[in-house]
């Protein structure tokens, strides 16, 4: 039992630290190799046109958007 607290207690402090280090330097993870930035994409992905599920997406958001401010428009106070 033991065992398990002294691992668990060193996880914590492990994630503790990587934490207060992140808050210190707003330094975002990166990988060893830099990503997709180190390849000069922009993007995940470089399509000219946005997918057909995005843009169903884009235009659910701005139906919601047009129905919020229509109901805050209507809103008794």
């Amino acid at each position: 039992m033991s065992t398990f607290i002294l691992a668990f207690v060193f996880f914590l402090v492990v994630v503790a630290a990587m934490a207060i280090g992140y808050i210190f330097q707003k330094k975002s993870i990166a990988g060893s190799c830099g990503g997709l930035g180190a390849l000069g994409v922009d993007k995940a992905c470089d399509c000219p046109e946005p997918c057909d599920r995005k843009k169903a997406r884009l235009e659910k958001e701005l139906a919601r958007e047009q129905k919020l401010k229509e109901w805050k428009q209507n809103q008794i106070l």
